[in-house]
């Protein structure tokens, strides 16, 4: 392989990664907060560990919820390939969207957990982006399923359970 194409590899890949939403906040905001942390403190990063369940409930939120999904004929990654059916039960029978939920709880451990500003933007923009891409996800299921969707999306919050 050529030097150039190596290289050109390369960015792919990293640009590929950079794109995933779970890799970005599993994993490369986790390593940014820790290293501007690591600069401001000048060493040894002060934390607050007493929130780090977060980052388990987080995750595994998102993976458990992502194999039911599977599991249940729920599409492709994201929203790329439309499920094949309307999934209505298990986590989607009390939320319309636990997975972004997991992103959610985990950027708030993140921001708990470093206690620094950059934590909380990143929370902040990034709860605005998941509602915004939300907002496009809902109007294609519509599109794909019609008044099943509509009724379930009127059944079903969008962002917190409601509490029975």
């Amino acid at each position: 392989m050529a030097p150039l194409e190596s290289g050109v590899n390369a960015l792919s890949f990293l640009l590929s990664y950079v794109r995933s939403t779970p890799h970005r906040t599993f994993v490369l905001y986790p390593l940014a907060v820790l290293a501007v942390r690591v600069l401001v403190d000048r060493g040894v990063p002060r934390v607050d560990w007493r929130f780090t369940p977060l980052f388990a409930w987080g995750y595994l939120q998102y993976r458990f919820v992502g194999q039911y999904r599977r599991g249940q004929g729920g599409g492709g990654r994201g929203m790329e390939t439309l499920p094949d059916e309307l999934i209505t039960s298990g986590p989607y029978a009390y939320l319309r969207n636990p997975m972004y939920l997991g992103h959610l709880i985990f950027l708030l451990g993140l921001a708990l957990v470093s206690r620094f500003g950059i934590a909380w933007l990143l929370l902040a923009a990034n709860a605005w982006w998941f509602d915004q891409r939300v907002r496009r996800d809902e109007r294609r299921l519509d599109a794909h399923f019609g008044e099943p969707y509509m009724r379930y999306r009127q059944s079903v919050p969008r962002w917190l359970p409601r509490l029975r």
